[in-house]
């Protein structure tokens, strides 16, 4: 992999991540475009103890553009894009409109490629790879910014999901705050920790599934499964089976095998209701370690931290979508119409041949 920093007109950063060594990346950005202003705001809740981010300048951000305008594909010509050059394997870059910004973080697109009409499945397993030498590279960046306590990189795809670029492509976040989500998970490790003697909950959850009946598939360094109280109609969470605490503890075997396990599982999710139906909208989210302290969690230090990704559709059956209504919106209760174990069985027969 080879990696060039480079800067946009309005002084954003763009790095470009090659597989070729050779490649050559001098193209300046030739869009007359004045310095980012940003106006990012972490607001805490006090009822809630959460956090919540005010961006008010997000409401002008690119709204589902035409093909031919997608400020994700390369320059070419006149047309010229987020991306100078005119072609490129890999690119993230500061994203023109963030939630955070500043003291309140940062926020990073990432360009999995510059096929426009391709998804994350469409991949080999060496852009694959890339793409998580990119995710990997950034989360060792961003965690040494001052203001930064966890990074999560992540991919929204489809219009259901609320995605308003087509081009395939995720985010990252770097949060200023350990985030709720990874806050509940992480006292519900402390807890299971003391009153086991010490025992890892994600080992013990892991432990349970691969005894169970709710693997998707299985590999020599990863397995995905559907977990136990899932809450959304089909979700599988994905986890290398050696606990490491983010994606910098990864070793060359996982990461040499992570291509095609996960690019499998992204194509059994498109073949869930069938070829008739249009792509699988999805939310695919890894869940790192923070990497501020952690006194507040009762004796739970990083490396007690389960990397893993979890992904999900809000795709329910066959034509209808998941919302969230009165008990999952207003009360934080799920219901799941689909059963998790029905839900493992259905992955597991649209494996490919």
């Amino acid at each position: 992999m080879k990696k060039t920093s480079t800067r946009l007109a309005d002084g954003r950063e763009l790095i470009y991540y090659d597989l070729r060594d050779d490649s050559v990346r001098d193209a300046t950005d030739r869009r007359p475009l004045d310095r980012t202003v940003t106006t990012s705001e972490i607001r805490r809740d006090p009822l809630l103890g959460d956090s919540v981010a005010i961006a008010s300048h997000r409401q002008g951000r690119t709204y589902h553009p035409p093909a031919d305008e997608c400020p994700l594909c390369p320059s070419a010509g006149d047309r010229l894009s987020e991306i100078p050059d005119s072609s490129y394997d890999v690119v993230v870059f500061e994203n023109r409109f963030p939630s955070l910004a500043g003291d309140s973080g940062r926020c990073e697109v990432v360009c999995f490629t510059s096929d426009h009409n391709a998804s994350f499945a469409d991949l080999t397993e060496e852009q694959a790879r890339l793409v998580l030498e990119a995710w990997t590279d950034r989360t060792s960046e961003l965690s040494h910014l001052p203001a930064v306590q966890q990074v999560f990189c992540f991919e929204n795809r489809g219009a259901e999901i609320g995605v308003t670029l087509g081009h395939p492509h995720g985010q990252i976040y770097a949060y200023p705050f350990t985030t709720p989500r990874t806050a509940l998970m992480l006292r519900s490790a402390a807890t299971h920790k003391e009153m086991t003697g010490g025992e890892n909950l994600f080992d013990a959850i892991l432990e349970r599934e691969l005894a169970g009946e709710r693997v998707v598939l299985e590999g020599e360094h990863w397995v995905a499964f559907v977990p136990y109280a899932a809450h959304w109609p089909y979700e599988v969470h994905l986890y290398p089976k050696r606990r490491v605490p983010d994606l910098l503890g990864l070793d060359e075997g996982a990461r040499t095998e992570f291509p095609k396990v996960y690019l499998e599982l992204l194509r059994r999710f498109d073949r869930i209701f069938g070829e008739s139906e249009p792509p699988t909208p999805y939310i695919a989210a890894w869940h790192q370690a923070p990497f501020g302290a952690l006194e507040e969690f009762d004796g739970v230090v990083r490396e007690d931290f389960a990397l893993h990704l979890e992904l999900f559709t809000i795709r329910r059956t066959s034509g209808k979508l998941k919302f969230l209504a009165g008990s999952e919106s207003g009360m934080n209760v799920f219901i799941n119409d689909v059963p998790p174990e029905h839900a493992a069985e259905r992955l597991r027969e649209v494996a490919s041949s």
